[in-house]
């Protein structure tokens, strides 16, 4: 790792990465892999699209009743994997979710185009569907109900944060000797719950 790039914390070296990423990647630079655990102790695994970081994590948004919802509520836990094929780096971040307040859901909301907002009244997401035509009626229902600019939020869509008590920047380095980082949470948290981080270095 270069000299110091943990030295302001593991958010500040994600936010410069992912900076970096934006300028290289050619699709879907936040695109991020969720890792959840189904209610028999599987592991189940989805990609998703990074949209929020603040100092207590990593944020997404998706339908509740969805399968990740599910998962997610009977164990608030997660795992997270971004991997920059263009920049030969990875980031894993390991740790507890919690549900986003009503009000930044709102606000994410508000900023999506009006037929993804149609489409979040329209998917019944992970449940079983019949074929295209089902959900292009659902569509055209929402929009019939909805017909304004005004679309109000499902009371089922809202947003997740990952608050992160583990995280590991990889990257690439010749003869396969990467370089590893890692940041724990200190007891207290590390996630701006009052607590630091601890950080070492791993084996390739």
């Amino acid at each position: 790792m270069e000299a110091d790039a943990g030295a302001a914390g593991p958010f500040a070296l994600f936010a410069a990465w992912l900076a970096e990423a934006e300028a290289s990647e050619p699709n879907d630079p936040n695109a991020m892999c969720l890792a959840t655990t189904t209610p028999e102790g599987f592991p189940s695994a989805r990609m998703v699209l990074l949209k929020g970081l603040d100092a207590r994590g990593f944020v997404f948004f998706t339908n509740r009743e969805s399968r990740k919802g599910d998962e997610l509520g009977a164990n608030p836990r997660a795992a997270l994997l971004f991997h920059w094929k263009t920049l030969r780096r990875q980031v894993r971040v390991e740790g507890r979710v919690e549900e986003v307040t009503a009000e930044e859901s709102d606000a994410y909301y508000a900023t999506r185009p009006r037929l993804s907002r149609l489409g979040a009244w329209a998917s019944r997401q992970s449940r079983p569907l019949s074929g295209r035509a089902e959900l292009e009626e659902a569509l055209r229902e929402a929009e019939a109900r909805f017909p304004g600019a005004e679309i109000p939020r499902p009371p089922h869509w809202g947003g997740y944060r990952v608050l992160p008590e583990r995280l590991e920047f990889w990257r690439d380095m010749p003869f396969r000797l990467h370089d590893r980082q890692i940041f724990r949470a200190d007891a207290g948290g590390g996630t701006g719950a009052g607590g630091g981080w601890r950080t070492e270095s791993l084996y390739p």
